[in-house]
């Protein structure tokens, strides 16, 4: 693990957090492979990912074969799809999301999916086919963000850190468009699907554009003219989890297999790689991301009051 990714750690186990478990949700059992003469033990684990092409999955799933796991992976085009079928037992595990767009999709729904283990925190960053750096972008002009609540927020602190706009409220995970002081903002915000926001660049100035869409828009990690620090301890709420139903937190097939995608090398690389190296690998408890989920669910329920 490298130098920053203990400091990180250590900054986050700072944080106060509360540890008590979330209630739990409907029972699913885990579908097991037709036994073979090669290896009667094998067990077989649907993920949905988004992103399958990704280089730390090939690595997994075969580190994961190593160890008696067929891991089928089961790739999305959004965001909005792998909770819901997870939910509904499509899935036995999902990983793409971060700990505040799952707390959204739990109030949302009335679900209560659940982290069981950490993968790694992203900066999130602007991108230009436009412009090299920030300042050249002009008053009035277009930026675009995008539409699901968590990673909205997230964009506009980057675009306000970044001198673009000034949120009225100083800024939340939950501000949103209406938060955007435009007498105070240097340039408009529009708001599109995130899977939508590379092939709009074009039509924009700038764009916050998620990772898993960076290469889709034939551009490089090291292309963004902005970004937020995912070394700020309190980046918790955006630490990237593997996700599963509530009932599932200790099954220790599930465990195994965040042990493997955390510890093994290949994968940590695939995962570094993906990334263009801008991401931080984390090992953080899952009791502190259990108890970060329950403080974002909280406070995502005051405020819609």
């Amino acid at each position: 693990m490298s130098r920053r990714t203990t400091k990180l750690i250590a900054a986050l186990a700072a944080i106060p957090l509360a540890l008590s478990l979330a209630a739990c949700a409907g029972q699913s059992e885990t579908p097991a492979a037709a036994p073979t003469e090669d290896n009667a033990a094998t067990e077989h684990v649907r993920i949905g990912v988004v992103g399958k092409g990704d280089p730390q999955w090939p690595a997994f799933v075969e580190a994961a074969a190593a160890e008696g796991i067929e891991v089928e992976l089961v790739d999305f085009g959004s965001y909005e799809q792998p909770n819901p079928a997870l939910t509904e037992g499509e899935l036995d595990l999902n990983q793409f999301q971060h700990i505040v767009y799952l707390a959204g999709y739990n109030v949302a729904s009335g679900k209560d999916l659940q982290p069981i283990g950490s993968t790694a925190i992203y900066p999130l960053g602007l991108y230009s086919t436009k412009y090299d750096d920030v300042d050249s972008i002009g008053d009035g002009e277009s930026v675009a963000v995008p539409d699901d609540a968590s990673n909205q927020a997230r964009a506009l602190l980057v675009l306000q850190s970044a001198g673009l706009i000034t949120l009225k409220s100083g800024g939340s995970i939950f501000s949103d468009l209406a938060d955007v002081d435009t007498a105070k903002s240097k340039v408009k915000v529009i708001a599109l699907e995130a899977a939508l926001l590379p092939t709009s660049l074009p039509d924009v100035a700038a764009a916050i554009i998620n990772n898993d869409f960076v290469t889709d828009a034939g551009l490089t990690f090291d292309d963004a003219i902005a970004q937020d620090d995912p070394s700020d301890p309190n980046a918790l709420p955006y630490v990237n989890i593997f996700a599963s139903r509530a009932d599932d937190v200790d099954n220790p097939l599930y465990l195994k297999l965040v042990e493997i995608f955390q510890t093994d090398e290949k994968v940590q690389e695939g995962l570094a790689e993906s990334s263009g190296y801008t991401g931080v690998a984390l090992q953080v408890p899952a009791e502190d991301l259990v108890a970060s989920l329950q403080k974002v669910e909280a406070d995502t329920k005051a405020q819609k009051g």
